[in-house]
């Protein structure tokens, strides 16, 4: 029997360090394992002096000013879902680490991705662990990509972890396209409405009424005098500048987006603004049904993968993506550290449906709380995938109709006089 010195994460997620006796390494960490807690370090008594002078390396290049990707930019969620696919892939192949970094660095076309597949390579070659050489990439890599790896590479279930990871993040962007999509429609019909009500106002809307002035003051239509009257305000010249107000329009738009999203930065704006996007009229009922599909998602994958529950309630409430719901899953966290169920906290934010809550319930009560999230997050992928749809065939006639009427009541109050004078002529020829 050798003893090992070890440094490890207890169930709340705290560092921790001794010595336990066993066998061999394998052993060691299958006793650490059974007690609770999951090794980060672990080296023989008998190779002290390298065991120790490897660990403080380790945790400076951990740090953020250890080395980082030479691009220094980010990727794109697409580029690293293949990545992490083709990885899982080769490593289940029996392809080492090291061999599957490099091949993958060689084909891999995105410069970012290359130079930190490169980067990840010489860190593992130089004795730093997977999940380590992964942290100094925080830019890429968040912490629920790392902690998991980390969880993959203690379990000895590296590939098995990398192909769950590979279906979150699959799951994930296929959630976030359909959200988007939404929600996309029909801002483009709109900013298309106001792009051809500016350009009749500008350009078409004028020669109309130069037409009518010579015509003569016959009384026109009120639909015909408002639009004249916006179309007058659009091309006038404040200020005495060669400017016209449609310019300072779209400049008070600009500047109001502008100061909306620095609003949207704030502690305070962020929380107005994710409320109000989970109480909005039918936007608010996908928001919420996306969170809630996250949340299971994310906690469930993590769990499963080994991470200990606390360090994923926190992972999770980082990658949340809403300050309501992350203010819920601190809660949760708070309560699980004092030894409670999960239950009470989700039940008491008021964001969760019930059935959710009553999932996680039975989860919990059954030992299978991983298992059951999961199938929470498929439910809701499902849900949000039909309120898309559904959304989507409403909105799409809908906008249409918006369109023709912006644009029919323009061209309407443009001929109507036009009709009214060529009546008049009729008759007087008559």
């Amino acid at each position: 029997m050798a003893n090992f010195h070890y440094s490890a994460l207890d169930a709340k997620g705290e560092q921790t360090t001794g010595v336990v006796s066993a066998a061999s390494e394998a052993e060691a960490v299958q006793k650490l394992r059974s007690q609770g807690l999951y090794p980060t370090q672990i080296a023989e008594e008998g190779k002290g002096k390298k065991g120790k002078s490897k660990a403080p390396a380790k945790a400076k290049a951990s740090k953020p000013g250890g080395l980082k990707s030479k691009a220094g930019g980010r990727i794109k969620p697409k580029s690293l879902m293949i990545f992490t696919r083709q990885l899982a892939t080769l490593i289940d192949s029996g392809l080492p680490l090291l061999r599957s970094l490099t091949v993958l660095g060689k084909q891999e076309p995105n410069p970012v991705l290359r130079d930190t597949l490169t980067a990840l390579a010489d860190s593992v070659q130089s004795g730093s662990t997977f999940s380590e050489s992964l942290a100094q990439h925080p830019r890429i890599f968040n912490k629920l990509y790392v902690n998991m790896v980390k969880a993959g590479e203690l379990g000895g279930v590296l590939e098995v972890v990398l192909n769950r990871l590979a279906e979150y993040q699959e799951k994930a962007q296929k959630l976030k396209n359909k959200i988007v999509s939404a929600m996309v429609y029909p801002v483009i019909v709109m900013l298309i409405a106001v792009a051809i009500l500016i350009f009749l106002m500008i350009f078409v809307v004028p020669k109309f009424k130069s037409m009518f002035e010579e015509m003569g003051n016959a009384e026109m239509p009120m639909i015909s005098k408002v639009v004249f009257g916006i179309s007058e305000f659009f091309i006038a010249m404040p200020f005495g500048l060669p400017i016209p107000n449609a310019v300072y329009m779209l400049l008070v738009v600009v500047l109001g987006v502008f100061l909306f999203n620095m609003w949207g930065r704030t502690k305070g704006g962020r929380a107005a603004i994710d409320t109000v996007k989970l109480k909005m009229p039918v936007f608010g009922d996908i928001q919420r049904k996306s969170a809630v599909s996250r949340f299971s998602r994310t906690l469930g994958t993590l769990v499963t993968s080994g991470v200990p529950i606390l360090q994923a309630l926190n992972i999770t409430r980082d990658t949340a993506g809403n300050v309501v719901i992350s203010a819920a899953i601190e809660k949760v966290h708070e309560s699980v550290k004092e030894g409670e169920s999960i239950v009470t906290p989700l039940s008491a934010s008021g964001v969760f449906p019930s059935m959710v809550i009553s999932m996680v319930d039975v989860g919990e009560e059954t030992g299978q709380l991983p298992e059951m999230l999961l199938k929470v997050a498929d439910v809701y992928d499902d849900e949000v995938d039909n309120a898309v749809t559904a959304l989507t065939s409403i909105l799409e006639p809908i906008m249409i109709v918006i369109l023709a009427l912006v644009v029919g009541s323009v061209v309407f109050a443009l001929f109507l006089p036009l009709i009214k004078v060529i009546t008049t002529m009729g008759q007087q020829g008559s």
